[in-house]
Protein backbone atom coordinates (compact mmCIF):
# COMPACT_ATOMS: atom_id res chain seq x y z
CA UNK A 1 0.00 0.00 0.00
CA UNK A 2 1.00 3.77 -1.18
CA UNK A 3 0.79 6.23 2.04
CA UNK A 4 0.85 9.59 1.78
CA UNK A 5 0.61 12.40 4.19
CA UNK A 6 0.28 15.97 3.62
CA UNK A 7 -0.44 19.37 5.39
CA UNK A 8 -2.72 21.53 3.41
CA UNK A 9 -3.79 25.26 4.21
CA UNK A 10 -7.29 26.87 3.83
CA UNK A 11 -6.63 27.82 0.42
CA UNK A 12 -5.64 24.04 -0.73
CA UNK A 13 -2.67 24.59 -1.12
CA UNK A 14 0.08 21.77 -0.10
CA UNK A 15 2.44 23.08 2.52
CA UNK A 16 4.58 19.85 3.05
CA UNK A 17 4.26 15.80 1.85
CA UNK A 18 5.65 12.74 2.10
CA UNK A 19 5.10 9.46 0.54
CA UNK A 20 6.46 5.91 1.19
CA UNK A 21 5.34 2.38 0.70
CA UNK A 22 4.11 0.93 3.10
CA UNK A 23 5.12 3.28 5.70
CA UNK A 24 5.58 7.02 5.56
CA UNK A 25 6.78 9.95 8.14
CA UNK A 26 5.76 13.53 7.91
CA UNK A 27 8.14 16.22 10.02
CA UNK A 28 6.13 19.60 9.72
CA UNK A 29 8.67 22.30 10.89
CA UNK A 30 5.68 25.36 11.24
CA UNK A 31 2.94 26.27 13.47
CA UNK A 32 -0.27 25.27 12.48
CA UNK A 33 -2.94 27.96 11.01
CA UNK A 34 -6.85 27.85 11.27
CA UNK A 35 -7.81 25.85 8.15
CA UNK A 36 -4.88 23.77 7.83
CA UNK A 37 -5.50 19.80 7.15
CA UNK A 38 -3.99 16.79 7.78
CA UNK A 39 -4.62 14.50 4.31
CA UNK A 40 -3.83 10.83 4.70
CA UNK A 41 -3.86 9.28 0.88
CA UNK A 42 -3.50 5.54 0.46
CA UNK A 43 -3.74 3.38 -2.81
CA UNK A 44 -6.23 0.87 -1.61
CA UNK A 45 -8.62 0.30 1.41
CA UNK A 46 -6.97 -1.12 3.93
CA UNK A 47 -5.66 -1.05 7.66
CA UNK A 48 -2.93 1.61 8.56
CA UNK A 49 -1.73 2.42 12.06
CA UNK A 50 -2.18 6.27 11.87
CA UNK A 51 -0.54 8.72 14.36
CA UNK A 52 -0.97 12.49 13.21
CA UNK A 53 0.14 13.78 16.33
CA UNK A 54 2.85 12.58 18.65
CA UNK A 55 0.85 14.12 21.75
CA UNK A 56 -2.11 11.66 20.79
CA UNK A 57 -1.99 7.70 20.33
CA UNK A 58 -1.39 5.71 17.18
CA UNK A 59 -4.51 4.73 16.15
CA UNK A 60 -5.24 0.92 13.92
CA UNK A 61 -7.90 1.78 11.56
CA UNK A 62 -9.60 1.11 8.28
CA UNK A 63 -9.35 3.83 5.53
CA UNK A 64 -11.94 2.59 2.77
CA UNK A 65 -11.69 5.94 0.80
CA UNK A 66 -8.70 6.76 -1.39
CA UNK A 67 -8.22 9.91 1.20
CA UNK A 68 -9.17 11.17 4.57
CA UNK A 69 -8.97 15.00 5.57
CA UNK A 70 -8.47 16.21 9.62
CA UNK A 71 -9.07 19.57 10.31
CA UNK A 72 -6.65 20.86 12.58
CA UNK A 73 -8.65 21.83 15.25
CA UNK A 74 -9.03 25.23 16.92
CA UNK A 75 -11.22 26.92 19.55
CA UNK A 76 -13.94 24.98 21.10
CA UNK A 77 -12.76 22.02 19.06
CA UNK A 78 -9.56 22.18 21.02
CA UNK A 79 -11.04 20.59 24.10
CA UNK A 80 -11.15 17.53 23.30
CA UNK A 81 -7.54 16.92 22.93
CA UNK A 82 -4.53 17.10 24.92
CA UNK A 83 -3.45 20.48 25.33
CA UNK A 84 0.01 19.89 23.68
CA UNK A 85 -1.80 18.08 20.67
CA UNK A 86 -1.12 20.27 17.67
CA UNK A 87 1.02 22.96 19.24
CA UNK A 88 4.58 24.19 18.75
CA UNK A 89 6.36 24.57 15.50
CA UNK A 90 7.65 21.13 14.27
CA UNK A 91 5.13 18.05 14.61
CA UNK A 92 5.92 14.81 13.38
CA UNK A 93 2.99 12.56 11.75
CA UNK A 94 3.22 8.45 10.75
CA UNK A 95 1.03 5.87 8.40
CA UNK A 96 2.19 2.26 8.64
CA UNK A 97 0.08 -0.36 6.80
CA UNK A 98 -1.13 -3.32 9.65
CA UNK A 99 0.66 -6.56 9.05
CA UNK A 100 -2.07 -9.27 8.81
CA UNK A 101 -1.39 -10.39 12.19
CA UNK A 102 -2.24 -7.30 13.35
CA UNK A 103 -5.31 -7.07 11.51
CA UNK A 104 -6.11 -10.70 12.73
CA UNK A 105 -6.25 -10.40 16.45
CA UNK A 106 -9.05 -10.00 18.58
CA UNK A 107 -9.34 -6.67 19.31
CA UNK A 108 -11.68 -3.27 20.56
CA UNK A 109 -12.87 -2.41 17.16
CA UNK A 110 -14.56 0.36 18.57
CA UNK A 111 -11.21 3.14 18.64
CA UNK A 112 -10.63 6.19 15.90
CA UNK A 113 -8.75 9.12 17.82
CA UNK A 114 -8.67 10.78 14.21
CA UNK A 115 -12.57 10.74 14.15
CA UNK A 116 -14.62 13.74 13.67
CA UNK A 117 -18.11 14.95 12.32
CA UNK A 118 -17.11 15.02 8.54
CA UNK A 119 -15.22 11.94 8.42
CA UNK A 120 -16.62 9.60 5.78
CA UNK A 121 -13.63 7.75 4.82
CA UNK A 122 -11.84 6.56 8.16
CA UNK A 123 -13.22 4.01 10.21
CA UNK A 124 -14.57 3.49 12.61
CA UNK A 125 -17.02 6.58 12.78
CA UNK A 126 -19.13 7.86 15.43
CA UNK A 127 -22.35 9.81 15.03
CA UNK A 128 -24.96 10.61 17.48
CA UNK A 129 -28.75 12.15 17.04
CA UNK A 130 -27.93 14.72 19.57
CA UNK A 131 -24.89 15.91 21.61
CA UNK A 132 -24.95 18.23 24.46
CA UNK A 133 -24.66 22.36 23.31
CA UNK A 134 -22.89 21.25 19.91
CA UNK A 135 -19.73 21.11 22.27
CA UNK A 136 -16.65 19.10 21.44
CA UNK A 137 -16.39 18.18 24.86
CA UNK A 138 -19.74 16.32 24.81
CA UNK A 139 -19.48 15.21 20.82
CA UNK A 140 -20.18 11.57 19.57
CA UNK A 141 -16.60 10.96 18.39
CA UNK A 142 -15.34 11.11 22.15
CA UNK A 143 -17.20 7.57 22.68
CA UNK A 144 -14.30 5.78 20.67
CA UNK A 145 -11.27 8.22 21.16
CA UNK A 146 -9.49 5.40 23.09
CA UNK A 147 -9.91 8.15 26.43
CA UNK A 148 -11.19 6.26 29.60
CA UNK A 149 -10.98 8.39 32.39
CA UNK A 150 -14.24 9.38 33.98
CA UNK A 151 -14.35 10.87 37.12
CA UNK A 152 -14.74 14.54 35.95
CA UNK A 153 -15.95 16.43 32.52
CA UNK A 154 -15.81 19.07 30.58
CA UNK A 155 -12.09 19.27 29.34
CA UNK A 156 -9.52 16.36 28.09
CA UNK A 157 -8.61 13.78 29.21
CA UNK A 158 -11.96 13.93 30.77
CA UNK A 159 -14.18 13.67 27.21
CA UNK A 160 -17.60 11.80 26.47
CA UNK A 161 -20.43 11.92 24.80
CA UNK A 162 -23.36 13.90 26.01
CA UNK A 163 -26.96 13.28 25.41
CA UNK A 164 -28.55 17.13 26.03
CA UNK A 165 -31.00 15.27 28.86
CA UNK A 166 -32.60 13.69 25.59
CA UNK A 167 -34.28 10.08 26.66
CA UNK A 168 -34.25 9.30 22.75
CA UNK A 169 -30.33 9.61 22.59
CA UNK A 170 -28.75 7.15 20.14
CA UNK A 171 -25.24 6.54 19.00
CA UNK A 172 -24.32 4.93 15.93
CA UNK A 173 -20.86 3.03 15.49
CA UNK A 174 -19.71 2.18 12.10
CA UNK A 175 -17.24 0.09 11.45
CA UNK A 176 -16.80 0.93 7.00
CA UNK A 177 -16.91 -3.04 6.59
CA UNK A 178 -18.14 -6.06 7.82
CA UNK A 179 -16.35 -7.48 11.26
CA UNK A 180 -17.41 -9.97 13.90
CA UNK A 181 -18.05 -9.70 17.15
CA UNK A 182 -18.37 -10.83 20.35
CA UNK A 183 -18.22 -8.45 23.34
CA UNK A 184 -19.32 -4.90 24.16
CA UNK A 185 -17.56 -2.88 27.08
CA UNK A 186 -18.85 0.55 28.66
CA UNK A 187 -17.65 3.31 30.58
CA UNK A 188 -20.01 5.73 31.96
CA UNK A 189 -19.22 8.78 33.07
CA UNK A 190 -18.56 8.96 36.36
CA UNK A 191 -18.50 12.76 37.97
CA UNK A 192 -20.71 11.43 40.59
CA UNK A 193 -22.83 13.57 41.94
CA UNK A 194 -23.22 15.79 39.16
CA UNK A 195 -23.78 12.52 37.03
CA UNK A 196 -26.46 10.30 36.69
CA UNK A 197 -26.07 6.84 34.85
CA UNK A 198 -28.01 4.59 33.13
CA UNK A 199 -29.84 1.27 34.98
CA UNK A 200 -30.49 -0.01 30.80
CA UNK A 201 -29.22 0.18 27.20
CA UNK A 202 -30.10 -1.28 24.19
CA UNK A 203 -28.07 -1.90 21.28
CA UNK A 204 -29.48 -2.91 17.65
CA UNK A 205 -27.14 -4.27 15.33
CA UNK A 206 -27.04 -4.18 11.81
CA UNK A 207 -27.93 -7.69 11.09
CA UNK A 208 -30.84 -6.97 12.60
CA UNK A 209 -30.39 -8.62 16.13
CA UNK A 210 -31.23 -6.43 19.26
CA UNK A 211 -29.45 -6.99 23.11
CA UNK A 212 -30.29 -4.96 26.17
CA UNK A 213 -28.02 -4.56 28.83
CA UNK A 214 -28.44 -3.93 32.91
CA UNK A 215 -25.94 -1.00 34.04
CA UNK A 216 -24.95 -0.39 37.69
CA UNK A 217 -23.67 2.93 39.31
CA UNK A 218 -19.97 2.81 38.62
CA UNK A 219 -17.24 4.62 36.35
CA UNK A 220 -15.77 0.61 36.24
CA UNK A 221 -15.32 -1.58 32.52
CA UNK A 222 -18.76 -2.88 32.47
CA UNK A 223 -18.38 -5.70 29.69
CA UNK A 224 -20.99 -8.39 28.21
CA UNK A 225 -20.19 -11.09 25.93
CA UNK A 226 -22.77 -11.75 23.38
CA UNK A 227 -23.38 -14.18 20.91
CA UNK A 228 -20.85 -13.79 17.63
CA UNK A 229 -22.16 -11.98 14.92
CA UNK A 230 -20.97 -10.04 11.57
CA UNK A 231 -21.70 -6.28 11.58
CA UNK A 232 -21.38 -3.49 9.78
CA UNK A 233 -22.64 -0.97 12.64
CA UNK A 234 -23.81 -1.01 15.90
CA UNK A 235 -26.30 1.46 17.44
CA UNK A 236 -27.26 2.31 21.06
CA UNK A 237 -30.35 3.53 22.04
CA UNK A 238 -33.01 3.08 24.52
CA UNK A 239 -30.79 4.54 27.44
CA UNK A 240 -32.85 3.94 30.98
CA UNK A 241 -32.00 6.98 32.92
CA UNK A 242 -31.70 6.08 37.10
CA UNK A 243 -34.31 7.83 38.95
CA UNK A 244 -32.08 10.34 41.08
CA UNK A 245 -31.34 13.50 41.79
CA UNK A 246 -28.82 14.42 38.75
CA UNK A 247 -29.94 14.89 34.86
CA UNK A 248 -26.64 14.18 33.19
CA UNK A 249 -25.75 10.80 32.28
CA UNK A 250 -22.93 10.32 29.56
CA UNK A 251 -21.18 7.74 28.20
CA UNK A 252 -16.75 7.98 28.18
CA UNK A 253 -16.17 5.13 25.98
CA UNK A 254 -17.71 2.00 24.24
CA UNK A 255 -15.72 -0.80 22.78
CA UNK A 256 -16.50 -3.39 20.95
CA UNK A 257 -14.49 -6.38 20.99
CA UNK A 258 -14.01 -8.82 17.82
CA UNK A 259 -12.50 -9.55 14.81
CA UNK A 260 -12.35 -8.87 11.10
CA UNK A 261 -15.22 -10.97 9.51
CA UNK A 262 -13.37 -13.80 7.59
CA UNK A 263 -12.84 -13.24 3.67
CA UNK A 264 -14.37 -9.79 4.30
CA UNK A 265 -11.39 -7.91 2.34
CA UNK A 266 -12.08 -10.67 -0.55
CA UNK A 267 -16.08 -10.80 -1.11
CA UNK A 268 -18.91 -8.56 -1.16
CA UNK A 269 -19.93 -7.35 1.42
CA UNK A 270 -23.29 -8.22 1.36
CA UNK A 271 -22.30 -11.67 0.68
CA UNK A 272 -20.50 -12.06 4.15
CA UNK A 273 -23.50 -10.17 6.30
CA UNK A 274 -26.17 -13.00 4.45
CA UNK A 275 -23.79 -15.66 5.13
CA UNK A 276 -23.94 -14.84 8.46
CA UNK A 277 -27.19 -13.89 9.36
CA UNK A 278 -28.26 -17.19 7.53
CA UNK A 279 -25.46 -19.13 9.90
CA UNK A 280 -27.16 -17.84 13.19
CA UNK A 281 -30.34 -18.28 11.76
CA UNK A 282 -33.45 -19.91 14.10
CA UNK A 283 -33.87 -23.47 13.51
Amino acid sequence: MELTLKIVDADGFVLASATAQDETFLVYRQNYSEGDCVVVEASEPGHVFLALDNAIHAGLVYIRESAYAFAVPFGDKRKSYSPNAFRGDIHRLSAKSARPDDIAQRRNLAVNPWDDHANRSLFPHARANVETRGEAVFAARNAIDGEKANDNHGFWPYTSWGINRDPEAALTVEFGRPVRIDEIVFYLRADFPHDSWWQKVSVTFSNGGTSSFPLVKSGAAQGFSIEPCIVEWVELHGLIKAEDGSPYPALTQIEIWGTEAPDAGDRNVAAVVAEDKIEHATP
